[in-house]
């Protein structure tokens, strides 16, 4: 999961090494940290949230399958 949320979001910023997501599990969810540079942050976030909102709408969709609920935190 780490590596999908990686691949969708490097192409959509200006420093693709600064990526970094981290994944914090728990008993009955999973949490997946997304941090990126400064300057890219309105980049990941989007319009009113609509990119974030899409990328977590993937996230959550592949997730599914898992019994612990996801969350994306874009940091």
């Amino acid at each position: 999961m780490e590596a999908l949320i990686t691949t969708i979001i490097q192409p959509l910023v200006d420093h693709p090494e600064d990526v970094i997501v981290t994944e914090n599990e728990e008993s009955n969810k999973i949490i997946y940290h997304l941090t990126v540079h400064p300057d890219d942050v309105g980049k990941v976030i989007g319009k009113n949230g609509r990119i974030a909102k899409s990328i977590r709408t993937v996230v959550y969709a592949i997730g599914s399958d898992e019994k612990k609920r996801i969350y994306l935190d874009i940091m």
